[in-house]
C-alpha cells in the first residue's frame, strides 16, 4: 500500500478517472447521466490529447451508443456512413457488404473527432479534469476510499479520494501496474512487422477502405474525410519514416494497392505526416482490483487491422458506466462483480479477430503461409458464411457480448 503523500490538497469525487481519452471522457459522460460525479485526472496535455491520431472506423456498436449518450449529432452530419470493405490480392478485388450479410454498417469518423464532441460535452457540464499532471500513484484500492495522488501543473500535490478509480490510461500508465503481480496475468504477441502510416492532402481512391494482400507486404487504404486519406504500408520492425520518401511511399502504395487494376487509379497527395506502428497484442486480467476498474489500453492492445483498439474501450466503457451506477447509487454491486468476466470475453473475441485479420494479411516470407493466406481470403470472399463471419466481427457485437 502506497502512502498518502503529508499535505496534499483533497478532493472528494465519487470516481476519479485516470486518463482523459475517448475512453476516460466517455465514462463521466455516461456517469454524468446516471448521476455520479468524477473527476478526470491526464498526464498530458489537452491539445496532446485531442490531436492524437489513431482510431477512424467507428463500428455500429459505437456509434448506437455515441447517439444513445446524445453525442451523436455532429457524427451524423459529419461522418461517413460505409456498408462494408474491399478485400484485395493480386489482380483480385472483392466487396464485402456488411449491411447486407448484417444489417450493421460501419462510421468513418476519426478518434480526433470523438475528442472533440466528448470535450465539448464534458466542458458543457462544467466536468472537472486536471491536465499536465505527474508523479500519479493510486492507493488504498482494497478499501471502500481509495484515492489518487499526482503533483498538478503548478507544482502542488493533489489527492482525489474517491469511491471507486478507474483507469483509463493505457498500456505504460499506473493503473494496470497497481494490480499486484500475484495477482496480475498478462497475455502478449509481438508482431514481426509494423505499420507505416502516412496522412496525405489528397481525397481517398477509393470510396470504403481497401485491405490489400500482396507479396510486398500489406497496404491500406483508408480515409479521414473527403479531403484527407489515411494510407498504410507493412514495413520491417524499426523502420525509421524518414527513411522512405514521399515518391517511394505512393510507389509502393501503387503496386500494393493495384493501380491500373481494372482501371483504379490511386491519386497521390502532398503527405502531412510519417509515423511507424509497432503491431502487438496484449491482454492484462483481471480488469478489477477492488476499488480499481480497468477499460480500453490499461487492460488490452490490438493491432490495428480489425479497427478494434478505439472500438473495443467504448465497449468496455459501455459496460462499465451502468455497473458504476449501479454500485453506487443503488449499493447493486451485480454488475460491478461481473464486469471483467464480462468484458474480457469480448476482449478476447476481438483480440482473436484482429489477429486473425493481421495474420491473413501480412506477409511472413514462407510461401506455406503465402498459399493458406490466398486460400483464407478465396473463402472469405467466396463463401457467404466466411464473409459473414468477417462483417459480424468487423461492424462490431452487441455490447456486453
Amino acid at each position: 500500500m502506497t502512502t498518502t503523500p503529508a499535505g496534499a490538497a483533497d478532493l472528494r469525487t465519487q470516481v476519479a478517472i485516470i486518463g482523459a481519452g475517448p475512453a476516460g471522457m466517455l465514462l463521466s459522460h455516461l456517469l454524468a447521466a446516471g448521476g455520479v460525479e468524477s473527476v478526470v485526472v491526464e498526464s498530458r496535455s489537452a491539445e496532446y490529447v485531442a490531436s492524437r491520431i489513431r482510431a477512424g472506423i467507428l463500428e455500429q456498436s459505437t456509434v448506437d451508443l455515441m447517439r444513445s449518450a446524445g453525442l451523436g449529432d455532429r457524427l451524423g452530419r459529419e461522418g461517413h456512413e460505409h456498408r462494408g470493405i474491399y478485400l484485395q490480392w493480386p489482380q483480385e478485388r472483392h466487396h464485402l457488404d456488411f449491411v447486407d450479410l448484417t444489417g450493421r454498417s460501419v462510421f468513418v469518423y476519426g478518434q480526433t473527432e470523438v475528442q472533440k464532441d466528448l470535450v465539448a460535452a464534458r466542458t458543457a457540464a462544467g466536468q472537472e479534469d486536471h491536465y499536465e499532471i505527474t508523479d500519479t500513484a493510486l492507493h488504498d484500492l482494497g478499501t471502500d476510499r481509495p484515492s489518487v495522488t499526482f503533483t498538478d501543473s503548478s507544482g502542488a500535490a493533489r489527492r482525489v479520494t474517491a469511491d471507486v478509480v478507474v483507469g483509463c490510461d493505457g498500456s505504460f500508465g499506473p493503473s494496470r501496474s497497481s494490480v499486484p503481480a500475484p495477482v496480475r496475468q498478462t497475455w502478449e504477441k509481438t508482431y514481426p512487422y509494423s505499420w507505416l502510416g502516412i496522412l496525405a492532402d489528397v481525397a481517398p481512391s477509393t470510396d470504403e477502405l481497401i485491405y490489400a494482400w500482396h507479396p510486398d507486404g500489406f497496404a491500406m487504404h483508408s480515409m479521414r474525410s473527403a479531403t484527407v486519406s489515411r494510407l498504410y504500408l507493412q514495413v520491417p520492425n524499426g523502420t525509421d519514416p524518414q527513411t522512405w520518401s514521399d515518391d517511394r511511399i505512393w510507389e509502393s502504395l501503387a503496386t500494393r494497392l493495384g493501380h491500373g487494376q481494372d482501371g483504379w487509379q490511386l491519386t497521390p497527395g502532398p503527405i502531412t505526416e510519417k509515423s511507424v506502428l509497432p503491431m502487438r497484442s496484449n491482454v492484462s486480467t483481471p480488469m478489477r482490483h477492488g476499488r480499481l476498474f480497468l477499460a480500453g489500453d490499461a487492460a488490452h492492445i490490438v493491432p490495428p487491422t480489425g479497427a478494434k483498439g478505439l472500438n473495443l474501450a467504448v465497449a468496455d466503457v459501455g459496460l462499465l458506466a451502468p455497473a458504476l451506477v449501479d454500485l453506487l447509487r443503488r449499493n447493486d454491486s451485480r454488475l460491478a462483480d461481473a464486469y471483467s468476466e464480462t468484458a474480457l470475453r469480448r476482449v478476447w473475441r476481438c483480440t482473436h479477430f484482429s489477429w486473425w485479420m493481421t495474420t491473413m494479411l501480412h506477409t511472413s516470407g514462407d510461401e506455406f503461409d503465402q498459399q493458406l493466406q490466398l486460400s483464407q481470403l478465396r473463402w472469405v470472399t467466396s463463401s457467404e458464411a466466411g464473409a459473414t463471419g468477417l462483417a459480424e466481427n468487423y461492424a462490431g457485437l452487441p455490447i456486453g457480448f
